[in-house]
């Protein structure tokens, strides 16, 4: 594993009428080994597409994203990524959605039942893995791409509102897993979301990003992360400067709100 690089990123949809949408302009970070990051900003500000452009699904019309020093081209099993819905194998079992990945690499089957055990167990699904997709809850779905996605022992997470269709009390469990999974695993995770209360307790590092052309406007480093791995989540919670912090965030997103509905009229 290493440093993810985010270098001078711009992304421009051309449209069929010959207009054009400058989605992302001159995006630039750089992420550690082992970082949980955490994306806010309001509608259309580019966090959806600033995800793809690391996953590979999109090429930037300018700048380059760098994992370990060498350049993303397109999808590899050494980004992977945990959409809303999970994007499963409804039709699958949950220990055959778990195995896809390092079965269409050829591992022996010793080997990749050994990960799909240990996965199974580190998200609570041990009892579940010859239920189908389609028979467990939203959230044991979620657990379901997790684990599908650590079968593939990627370098760096990305998560595009991963959470955002869960219920409160799900979600916020499942919050606590992401972080027993991010400290237990060490890895790279990227995080999009719109609820500032998640972007606060699970970002160690926060990028709140302007409107349209979408670009970084603020960063924080936090200690609600690390703190959160040991302690009730609620109580972090109730910590003054995680409330100070969340008012200023939700002021600013907002403002760019408030402009942006200005700019319609």
């Amino acid at each position: 594993m290493g440093a993810l690089n985010i270098n001078d990123i711009s992304m421009r949809f051309e449209l069929p009428d010959g207009s054009h949408v400058q989605a992302l302009q001159n995006v630039s970070l750089n992420l550690k080994k082992g970082e949980l990051l955490s994306v806010l900003g309001p509608s259309g500000c580019g966090k959806s597409t600033l995800l793809n452009i690391v996953a590979g699904f999109l090429a930037p019309t300018q700048g380059v994203i760098e994992l370990a020093g060498k350049p993303v081209t397109g999808p590899s099993a050494e980004r992977g990524m945990v959409f809303q819905k999970g994007a499963l194998f409804e039709w699958m079992s949950v220990r055959q959605n778990v195995e896809f990945g390092p079965r269409m690499k050829g591992m022996p089957e010793t080997e990749r039942n050994t990960i799909v055990e240990n996965l199974l167990d580190t998200v609570g699904l041990r009892d579940f893995k010859e239920k189908a997709v389609y028979e467990l809850s939203g959230g044991m779905q979620q657990r379901v791409a997790l684990a599908r996605c650590l079968a593939n022992d990627p370098d760096v997470i990305l998560m595009d509102e991963p959470l955002g269709a869960l219920d409160a009390l799900t979600r916020e469990k499942m919050q606590g897993l992401v972080l027993d999974l991010w400290k237990k695993t060490g890895k790279t995770i990227i995080l999009i979301t719109h609820s500032v209360d998640e972007a606060l307790l699970l970002g160690e590092r926060l990028l709140v990003m302007a409107p349209r052309p979408g670009r970084i406007f603020k960063e924080y480093r936090l200690p609600f992360a690390d703190r959160a791995v040991g302690e009730d989540l609620r109580v972090v919670k109730e910590d003054p400067t995680f409330n100070d912090t969340k008012k200023e965030i939700l002021e600013m997103i907002w403002e760019m709100e408030e402009e942006i509905m200005g700019g319609d009229k």
